[in-house]
């Protein structure tokens, strides 16, 4: 799932001076979140209108908002990381509220929904599983950036942060579902959202499997040290937490709320996607959860190998104290002590003390301690 508008990034623009309209191919092999090579000449990704949930021919970006006014249609604009001075630029053509604008270059927010006036801003986290061999104390499980969409009644700005996500397949995918295009801009929310729920449900799945392989590790009978993996893991499934909690509240006033610019037949798709969040939140709630019962069955675990190291550290410093102060005794070397002239002396004090460790040793067994 992603967040981007493209990965066969358009490198130059119609409309956009200086830059030839030319595509860079997406390489062979790569997964549906690709990094998009960034153009250092424009952040516009696509510029399309729509018109009866049909593409147009091609328009620059710069009278793509007439076009679609005009012919009652809309214009999907797809941006990349842009500066302030070039969102400036585009917020004055579509008339953009400047604390959206702020928001969108500065990144790093919290998922949100915010309505002003006649038009929306939504941020969504969008989230990937870094492929690793083995879990580390150091590993990325959980790779995040942004989208942000900013929705009118007649444009559709999708702003993207974050080089792991993509939306070439989504826009293909929609232009084949006219009667979904159709219902406006709206539309163009709703799938983004859609996919980036889609993607937080296949990272949750691909985490389960980490947190299994940590609870065979925790209960197999080798004696492992895990407290740390689990520790780490718990701080990737928390960055997970917070992309996915907060979407709770938007999508549910997108699904419940009338709001000017998503009509009504939107609003049992937001509930679909509200459903699927909420699924998602439940999921990554509950393997924090596990993963805390396994943190404490770890620190458990270590705190028993401790204590039977402990005891059976006593028990031979118990067997060694025998014949420590049985020859300490001896190793005095006064004149006057019983038995130094006996014969069989030496070899009675040898076999006294096997006799007194041999009985050490089978308590000590029968306990347990050893």
């Amino acid at each position: 799932m992603s967040t981007t508008d493209s990965d066969d990034r358009a490198v130059g623009v119609p409309g956009v001076p200086g830059v030839p309209p030319t595509r860079r191919p997406r390489p062979a092999g790569t997964s549906r979140w690709q990094p998009a090579p960034r153009d250092s000449a424009t952040p516009v990704v696509d510029c399309a209108v729509y018109v009866d949930g049909q593409r147009q021919p091609e328009v620059s970006a710069d009278d793509a908002l007439q076009v679609a006014t005009e012919r009652d249609g809309f214009v999907w604009l797809g941006l990349h990381e842009p500066t302030q001075e070039e969102l400036d630029h585009i917020a004055q053509r579509y008339e953009l509220h400047p604390l959206a604008v702020e928001d969108a270059v500065e990144a790093h927010q919290r998922p949100k929904l915010e309505n002003y006036d006649d038009a929306l801003f939504m941020v969504l986290k969008t989230g990937r599983y870094v492929e690793h061999e083995h879990l580390t104390a150091t590993s990325e499980v959980v790779d995040t950036g942004e989208v942000m969409v900013f929705l009118g009644q007649h444009y559709v700005i999708t702003v993207r942060h974050g080089d792991h996500s993509g939306l070439k397949e989504l826009r293909h995918r929609l232009e084949g579902q006219r009667d979904l295009l159709c219902l406006g801009p709206s539309a163009v929310l709703y799938a983004i959202a859609d996919l980036v729920i889609d993607n937080f449900t296949d990272v949750a799945t691909d985490v389960e499997e980490d947190v299994a392989e940590l609870e065979t590790s925790v209960f197999s009978p080798e004696r492992t040290d895990d407290a740390a993996r689990i520790y780490q893991l718990k701080r990737e499934l928390l960055q997970l937490r917070r992309a996915v909690a907060p979407l709770e509240i938007p999508l549910t006033k997108l699904a419940e709320r009338q709001i000017d610019v998503v009509p009504d037949e939107m609003r049992s798709y937001f509930r679909d996607v509200l459903d699927h969040a909420l699924r998602v939140r439940d999921q990554v709630a509950s393997m924090d959860e596990l993963l805390s019962s396994i943190l404490q069955a770890a620190l458990a675990r270590t705190s028993l190998s401790d204590n039977e190291d402990t005891r059976k550290i006593s028990a031979w410093a118990a067997m060694i104290a025998v014949p420590t102060l049985i020859t300490g005794v001896y190793g005095m070397n006064f004149q006057h002590m019983p038995e130094l002239s006996w014969r069989w002396g030496y070899p009675g004090v040898l076999l006294l003390i096997l006799v007194v460790c041999w009985f050490l040793y089978r308590g000590f067994k029968r306990n347990g301690w050893l």
